[in-house]
């Protein structure tokens, strides 16, 4: 008997997904083996499920770690443990870059609160003026449009409160025509 072809997607439970992940891990693994006995391959699998959970299989004549540096080696890249002198350096000019930058928001912030500005000259007082000014008016643009939004909203809600009370009292007109005709009967 022929299977199917599995159209490959997420399966959607959450069951049948467990199922088949275990499945398939246990195959794969297995066949990662028999690739390692048969051909005297270095082989080694990593696969991390959902949970995090981790599953390895490595080669009786190799450690996981040993599998990696070669590929490494051979690919050129160098494993997180084993960086370049190049790779330190720009990683302390990229710290010192940032330590800069903090420290200009820091002198930033603390002028737009007002504090340290008796050290600023008249055109940095004017940079901070402006800034607040155009802060000011960012807020306010966005006020103005959380209330129109809100107001809007209100406006609905109203017009759906009418509706429900026009519907509401033809009810009750239709209820009190109906009582009074069976008054008279």
């Amino acid at each position: 008997m022929v299977r199917g072809k599995i159209e490959m997607k997420r399966i959607e439970n959450e069951c049948n997904r467990k199922a088949t992940f275990a499945k398939r891990t246990s195959g794969l693994l297995k066949k990662a083996h028999e690739l390692s006995v048969l051909c005297d391959a270095q082989v080694g699998v990593i696969i991390f499920s959902q949970n995090g959970n981790l599953f390895e299989f490595e080669s009786t004549s190799s450690h996981i770690s040993n599998i990696l540096e070669r590929y490494h080696e051979y690919t050129g890249e160098f494993p997180p443990n084993k960086f370049g002198e190049d790779y330190i350096q720009q990683l302390k000019f990229d710290s010192a870059t940032l330590e800069e930058k903090i420290e200009i928001l820091e002198l930033s912030r603390r002028k737009m609160l007002g504090h340290c500005l008796s050290s600023c000259s008249f055109d940095e007082l004017q940079q901070v003026e402006n800034k607040l000014h155009a802060s000011l008016q960012c807020i306010r643009v966005r006020k103005t449009q959380l209330f129109k939004e809100e107001t809007e909203q209100l406006q609905s809600k109203e017009r759906n409160l009418l509706k429900e009370n026009v519907r509401l009292s033809a009810m009750v007109r239709s209820f009190n025509n109906q009582y009074m005709i069976n008054d008279f009967v």
